[in-house]
């Protein structure tokens, strides 16, 4: 059994949208939807003071997903995850068009819950 943990940047973002819960609230909202994710509270928000960033964290039954915003340096950091295995997102994708990102880096961990057989079979 594996779970898969996306960490998820992206550069070149538009600051103001950076700063715009709305748009990252959207972004959460979308992402619960199509990966049929089960949120077991309300998410969090902090938005930095000024034209600080927005960090959210939203506690799934699966396990979480968090952001990190940085419109100083116009960037986005993401991790999402999953204890059971869920269909691919289109990361690039939604952050281009929601977000103006210009470069984004996905990161696929799969999280394995047993012992490697490897060190399983030295012991």
């Amino acid at each position: 059994m594996h779970g898969m943990e996306w960490v998820v940047e992206a550069w070149g973002c538009w600051a103001a949208s950076l700063k715009d819960q709305r748009v990252i609230e959207d972004l959460f909202q979308s992402l619960v939807a199509d990966l049929k994710l089960r949120p077991i509270g309300v998410t969090k928000w902090h938005q930095f003071p000024g034209n600080g960033g927005i960090t959210g964290m939203c506690l799934l039954s699966e396990s979480h997903l968090t952001c990190h915003t940085f419109p100083e340096y116009t960037s986005l950091c993401l991790n999402l995850f999953c204890c059971v295995p869920r269909a691919e997102w289109a990361f690039e994708v939604e952050l281009r068009n929601r977000l103006g990102a210009s470069k984004v880096s996905v990161r696929r961990l799969q999280r394995s819950y047993e012992l490697p057989r490897v060190h399983a079979a030295a012991e």
